[in-house]
């Protein structure tokens, strides 16, 4: 692997104020008490460099990387141990269709001796010159001590430079909780704090408010009980940019159980007496709630109109991205003049044009959690492979529904995955994935969503776009699960 560490121009030297060594620390030498930014991150940079690339959140996977451009560096404790925020851009080789770099958030822990009890996927590795010559450098995410410095500058809303640390109004934070890391997250990390509160660390950043944060205010603000109310959040103001999102601090849920785990464990007892579950309660449940979120957003942020050229514009970009996933899954090829005829079908039936507004924009089962006084949604982030931008932008909001049927459809399917082809195992899971679809339109319509069924060329539309962008996701990180995604196109190209 290639890297080329640059100059350190933007890396600001703030420390807290009033830091100080942590208390009962060995005394590590003079340079260690007050935190040397610029030398930690040189010494650091070919250890991330090796490290990055390990991370399943790390999204430069398979392209070399040409560049570490350290951009703001915060020290947010000093002594031993020590916290390091850093804001990183990595650099890779151009390549047609992929950005040219990222940036991504660093929580750097730093202990003269090796944290006790942390996994070896956190340790980056031994500091071999500098100030800090044999210190262990790791991910502080996995540091309860440390994790525990950061929940205590956010309930004080402290500022360093231009990481700022913001709380909302009557939030009460405790400053005496330690955080553990939680290994759910793919795209980000979160942090669990007791029985409390969880706070989402987003690691690759854009400039500007994230949609999570940006919605979940929206409807914590409007009162909204489907989603974890927002306590805290933080932001970087870089360099000639609007202040990106660095994480968000939420209401914990810990007597919640998560929608996915729930279905399969539904849909698993298929196997054992043939008989159909019982989810489809629940997936009504599911639908009037999401149901419910819709009507608030609609009333809490903007909403539009989409006329008949941009539905158009809406009907062609899905034929656009059908057109890359093809390139990239050649299988797709022998469905695609069915799937462009779809989308035409979806211009030609809505000549007014389209309503849209704010969704969720990625939801599906995983996004979901039944607690005892009903279904909370999370996780309103968008797509990790979309811009901020376009995560921004209306959508219809039957597109959320279009995901969630996808989500029943993959928990029916995960039944048969990794044995012999059943027949009427296969039959009974698809007849399950059936009930539970029709169950969650019936109760987003009577929870006062667009009936979906009003509109077939529009869901059928969106399921398909949704089950293109899984094609290729599958195609790249789980191939063996291909086949579920490619039974939906198939089923959807033979509808048309």
């Amino acid at each position: 692997m290639s890297e080329t560490s640059r100059s350190q121009a933007h890396v600001q030297h703030d420390a807290p104020a009033g830091s100080a060594a942590h208390p009962g620390a060995r005394s590590t030498g003079p340079r260690r008490t007050a935190l040397g930014v610029s030398e930690l991150v040189q010494a650091a940079l070919p250890l991330i460099a090796e490290w990055l690339p390990t991370q399943r959140w790390y999204a430069g996977k398979g392209r070399p990387i040409t560049g570490l451009v350290p951009m703001v560096g915060t020290p947010l404790q000093v002594g031993d141990p020590a916290l390091l925020h850093l804001l990183l851009r990595v650099e890779h080789a151009t390549t047609a269709g992929l950005p040219h770099g990222d940036t991504y958030q660093l929580l750097l822990g730093i202990r003269s001796q090796g944290p006790a009890g942390i996994e070896p996927g956190a340790v980056l590795g031994l500091l071999s010159q500098g100030p800090y010559d044999g210190a262990a450098l790791y991910d502080a995410v996995h540091d309860p001590e440390l994790t525990g410095r950061l929940l205590e500058h956010l309930a004080t809303g402290d500022r360093f430079g231009s990481l700022s640390f913001r709380r909302t109004p009557g939030s009460g934070l405790p400053v005496n909780l330690p955080g553990r890391a939680s290994t759910a997250e793919q795209s980000n990390s979160s942090v669990i704090y007791g029985t409390s509160y969880i706070l989402k660390l987003f690691r690759r950043i854009h400039p500007g408010t994230n949609p999570d944060l940006e919605l979940s205010l929206a409807l914590s603000r409007a009162g909204s009980t489907r989603i974890p109310r927002v306590a805290a959040w933080f932001e970087s103001r870089m360099e000639r940019a609007e202040p990106a999102t660095l994480g968000l601090l939420q209401r914990y849920l810990p007597d919640a159980e998560d929608g996915w785990e729930l279905a399969l464990d539904q849909v698993g007892r298929l196997k054992g007496d043939r008989s159909p579950g019982n989810f489809a309660i629940e997936a009504h449940r599911l639908g009037r709630a999401t149901a419910e979120v819709h009507r608030v957003l609609a009333r809490s942020m903007p909403v539009a109109r989409l006329d008949r050229a941009q539905t158009g514009r809406l009907a062609t970009a899905m034929a656009d991205r059908l057109d890359s996933a093809v390139a990239a899954v050649p299988g797709l090829l022998r469905f695609r003049a069915a799937l462009r005829t779809a989308f035409q079908q979806l211009a030609d039936a809505h000549p007014d044009g389209l309503p849209v507004q704010r969704i969720h924009g990625d939801l599906h089962l995983g996004q979901a959690m039944r607690t005892p006084h009903g279904w909370v949604l999370l996780d309103f982030e968008g797509e990790p492979a979309k811009s901020v931008t376009e995560r921004r932008e209306p959508q219809p909001a039957l597109r959320d529904v279009a995901a969630m049927l996808r989500s029943f459809d993959y928990a029916a399917a995960h039944l048969l995955a990794g044995g012999p082809v059943d027949p009427e195992l296969a039959h009974l899971a698809a007849a399950w994935a059936q009930r539970n679809r029709t169950a969650f339109c019936a109760g987003y319509t009577a929870g006062g969503g667009a009936d979906p069924a009003a509109s077939p060329e529009l869901m059928r539309a969106l399921e398909i776009d949704k089950a293109v962008y899984e094609v290729v996701y599958e195609a790249r990180h789980r191939p063996s699960w291909l086949p579920i995604p490619l039974a939906a196109i198939n089923r959807l190209a033979l509808s048309v």
